[in-house]
């Protein structure tokens, strides 16, 4: 951990707690600074804030008060989550207050270089697959951001010989002013988050922060098959490395004659390959780059790849129950991640599906249930994915309570050689506190009929 005086005796708000809003306040403790923590949670039931009052940090809780603004900070540090909207984060732009996120703190005090991954889709699996090629590799990893670990508690153990794998969504990269990352990777770019962000263009303008700092030494891996990441990778200082699952290219990462190939030289045969679907090549070839950018062999990308099944929620190989596969995909919220999940699979699918209705339809979905033999539906938006199974031909169509029963009326439903796949193309609100205990519901259901 670098040691620095940037923050010494300066007087900064942390605004919302959570792991980052702990990290980043804790930190800043230790760096000499006057912290005060401000959170909504009621002092009585934030555990964290309790923490942080036994630390010597000024905490309160219970509101957000506009005047608090008027104590004279000299810089907010922000949770992620709170909006620029927010009265008090406008309040301060208003005032000359700088406003930043914790990732920023962890990159200032970093001993060790950033490869970090943003997009819309692919983050996780793309930071999970870099992070388990570099450790087969023996290049000393840390991995950190969005996926769970906060990046400021990270930073402070990482020294020079480590690489730090962060997954950083738009709105951590929007509080970013010097962040400079060795390695960049923009996975793609559909439109997602509008209610924060306003615009898809304040949305593309926030994920290009990710090499906005970067220089000609370092490296923006890109999709190239994105007008719009192409376009930020135009106004980019450092190396284009761009990757396509489509073509092949003169440089970067591509499929030819059947090989991952990186600048012309073949890795591995992309049959060897253990994790299904072209929305996950487009993560691999993009990893497949970052860990060759990073000195990792061959042998070891094809270990990983050989063995990856998958990061938790997110198209997740189960097992095998006689000759039927089965996949958790809890994370897939939204109709695009559903389509990426059945396009994975050539099989017959028996599809578990439904949740928390927002108030759309699933007519998107038609097309891509051309493999569906059989639908099993739970949660409010049921009715719905019933209508359009029945509009597309499915002919074994069946509601049940929850995802716990949905498991063994799947397996009574299928055949040896089918796949059930979890991906219910909504939120779990409905039902389930969030899509990781679906899953695991999910998943325990699946042990249950072993």
């Amino acid at each position: 951990m670098k040691t620095i005086n940037t923050y010494l005796h300066k007087k900064i708000l942390v605004l919302g707690l959570a792991k980052s809003g702990v990290g980043a306040a804790s930190l800043l403790h230790q760096l000499g600074a006057f912290v005060t923590v401000n959170d909504y949670k009621p002092l009585s039931e934030n555990p964290e804030a309790q923490g942080l009052l036994e630390q010597g940090v000024k905490v309160i809780c219970g509101e957000h008060p506009i005047e608090l603004l008027e104590e004279g900070f000299e810089l907010i540090v922000k949770n992620p989550g709170i909006p620029y909207h927010n009265p008090m984060i406008k309040g301060a732009i208003e005032r000359g207050i700088p406003v930043i996120t914790e990732v920023e703190l962890a990159y200032q005090i970093s001993d060790a270089p950033f490869i970090a991954i943003t997009g819309t889709n692919g983050k996780t699996t793309t930071t999970t697959l870099i992070y388990e090629m570099l450790k087969v590799g023996e290049k000393d990893p840390l991995i950190a951001g969005n996926i769970g670990t906060v990046a400021s508690e990270v930073a402070q153990v990482a020294q020079e010989h480590h690489h730090i794998v962060i997954e950083l969504s738009s709105f951590q990269l929007m509080g970013t002013p010097s962040f400079r990352p060795r390695i960049a990777i923009l996975t793609n770019l559909y439109e997602a988050h509008l209610d924060y962000h306003g615009t898809r263009l304040e949305y593309v303008k926030a994920k290009a922060n990710i090499t906005k700092n970067q220089k000609n030494d370092d490296f923006f891996i890109v999709n190239a098959e994105q007008e719009e990441v192409m376009n930020i990778a135009l106004q980019s200082k450092a190396k284009i490395v761009p990757f396509s699952t489509k073509r092949e290219l003169s440089s970067g990462a591509y499929v030819k004659e059947g090989w991952v190939t990186f600048n012309g030289e073949q890795i591995m045969k992309q049959e060897n390959i253990r994790l299904p679907g072209a929305h996950n090549l487009e993560n691999i070839l993009s990893a497949v780059a970052a860990a060759k950018l990073s000195g990792v062999s061959n042998d070891s990308i094809f270990n990983v790849l050989n063995a990856f099944a998958g990061v938790k929620h997110r198209l997740q190989f189960i097992g095998e129950i006689e000759g039927r596969q089965f996949y958790n995909d809890s994370k897939a919220t939204n109709i695009l991640a559903t389509k990426n999940a059945l396009a994975a699979f050539e099989k017959p699918i028996v599809l578990l599906c439904g949740g928390l209705d927002r108030g759309n339809e699933f007519d998107e979905l038609i097309p891509s249930f051309k493999n569906v033999k059989a639908m099993v539906t739970f949660g409010q938006t049921a009715e719905k994915m019933e209508r359009v199974a029945t509009e597309s031909g499915i002919k074994s169509i069946h509601r049940v309570d929850n995802v716990g029963k949905a498991v063994p009326l799947a397996y009574q439903l299928s055949d040896a050689g089918d796949v059930i796949l979890l991906s219910p193309a909504c939120a779990s609100w409905d039902q389930y506190k969030t899509f990781e205990v679906r899953g695991d519901i999910f998943i325990e259901a699946v042990h249950k009929l072993k």
